[in-house]
């Protein structure tokens, strides 16, 4: 014969309304799993290493002072 399973939450104080009951058991039973990127393209460019590398300044008026590191 085997044992009635445990529930799986049990409300020890208070009232929760079913709304809030479902939210919590659906926070709880995602609680631990990897997120998932929805879009890898639609990241910024802020972790994106190649923006920090130093560009060579556009030839024209002015470009000597964009030239020296500031």
């Amino acid at each position: 014969m085997t044992e009635p399973e445990q529930p799986f939450l049990r409300v020890v104080s208070g009232n929760p309304t079913p709304d809030e009951l479902a939210a919590l058991t659906v926070l709880l039973a995602t609680a631990g799993q990897p997120a998932e990127a929805d879009d890898p393209a639609a990241t910024t460019g802020w972790g994106d290493l190649s923006l920090r590398l130093r560009r060579l300044p556009a030839p024209g008026p002015g470009a000597w002072r964009s030239s020296a590191w500031s």
